[in-house]
């Protein structure tokens, strides 16, 4: 009988160091998932960063330098996900080929003023700082020098869309430059009787040759 009983008491021991093992385990995969998760959008910016310091200050000829830039953009930002986040409740109230040409219009408006003003970023030099998760999504803080010019803050909004690492928003100094868009878009609507085909026309304007 005292086998039994020490048998017993030695296989609820084991369940429970079992229990506990499985507790710590359960407890310590989210904090070393979201690790990982910080650690990956941080090398994603970095990356990013690197590339684009890479062919603003490389030298080559502007239309090439505005090609490469246009390439990053288009690789590495959620450009249909921050258009759509821009235009707001209007997205939904936009017929199918409101929706089409808006995101057309605002892909080419996004790149027009990247690419634009290339000459500017000459000299351009950008340091890395902490990755911090925030909701289902990792902000990556930043500083950008420029020649002449006091360093800037700058943080990297970075989620997983379709499963590939993308920047979704910018903020420079405190500024989401999606929140500023978005307010843009809502105040010319609001004068425009909401009529978003108004607004896909203005958006092309940005960029027709004058």
């Amino acid at each position: 009988m005292s086998d039994r009983n020490n048998q017993d008491k030695s296989t609820m021991l084991n369940r429970r160091r079992f229990v506990s093992v499985a507790a710590l385990a359960l407890l310590a995969a989210p904090q070393t998932a979201m690790a990982d998760l910080t650690d990956a959008a941080a090398s994603f910016v970095d990356k990013v960063l690197k590339d684009l310091s890479g062919i603003v200050n490389g030298g080559k000829p502007v239309p090439e330098q505005q090609a490469a830039l246009r390439r990053i953009v288009l690789d590495n930002v959620d450009v249909d996900g921050v258009a759509r986040f821009c235009l707001g409740r209007f997205w939904r109230t936009a017929t199918p080929d409101q929706q089409k040409n808006y995101l057309e219009a605002f892909r080419t408006v996004l790149v027009a003023n990247i690419t634009g003003k290339v000459g500017e970023y000459k000299g351009v030099t950008f340091s890395v700082g902490r990755a911090q998760k925030r909701e289902e999504d990792v902000i990556v803080a930043s500083v950008v020098s420029r020649p002449s010019n006091a360093p800037n803050k700058v943080d990297w909004l970075v989620s997983t869309v379709g499963g590939a690492t993308k920047v979704i928003d910018v903020i420079a100094e405190g500024t989401s430059l999606r929140l500023t868009q978005r307010g843009d878009y809502a105040a010319f609507l609001g004068r425009n009787n909401n009529d978003i085909s108004a607004l896909i026309e203005a958006m092309k304007k940005q960029t027709s040759p004058a």
